[in-house]
C-alpha cells in the first residue's frame, strides 16, 4: 500500500476514531459502531462502511466469534506510515528543543520579576 492511500484512509475522521477506539485492545463490531453513532451521528450502514474501508486497507482485521465480529488494529500499514514520517521528524524534534530553550527562559524572566517584585 502506498503512503498516499494511507493518508486517504487516516484522512477521515471517523476512521481514525475507529482506530483510536480499537488501539486500546480488540473491539466488537456492534461496540464500535455503538460509540461512533453517539459521536458522529451517523447511521450503522456509515460506520459499516467505514470499517470496511478499514478492513480492505489493511489497517484493521475482523475474526467471528460467534455471533460477534471482533475487530482489530494491523500494526503493518501504521508502521508504513510511521516510517514515512520518521524522515521529518528531525524538523520538529529541532523545533521542540528551541521550543524548551524558549520554555525554560520564560520561567526564569518570570521568577526574576517575581523576585524582583519582593524587593520593592
Amino acid at each position: 500500500m502506498g503512503h498516499v492511500h494511507a493518508f486517504d484512509v487516516l484522512g477521515d475522521p471517523v476512521r481514525r476514531r475507529i482506530l483510536e477506539l480499537l488501539a486500546s485492545g480488540e473491539q466488537a463490531s456492534g461496540e464500535v459502531s455503538a460509540v461512533i453513532r453517539q459521536e458522529f451521528g451517523i447511521s450503522q450502514p456509515a460506520v459499516s462502511q467505514h470499517l470496511r474501508v478499514l478492513r480492505e486497507s489493511g489497517f484493521a482485521s475482523v475474526r467471528a466469534e460467534g455471533t460477534r465480529r471482533l475487530y482489530a488494529v494491523e500494526a503493518a500499514p501504521l508502521r508504513e506510515v510511521d516510517a514515512w514520517l520518521d524522515r521529518f521528524r528531525g524538523f520538529w524534534e529541532q523545533r521542540l528543543d528551541a521550543l524548551g530553550t524558549e520554555l525554560a527562559r520564560g520561567r526564569r524572566e518570570r521568577r526574576l520579576r517575581e523576585e524582583g517584585a519582593d524587593d520593592e
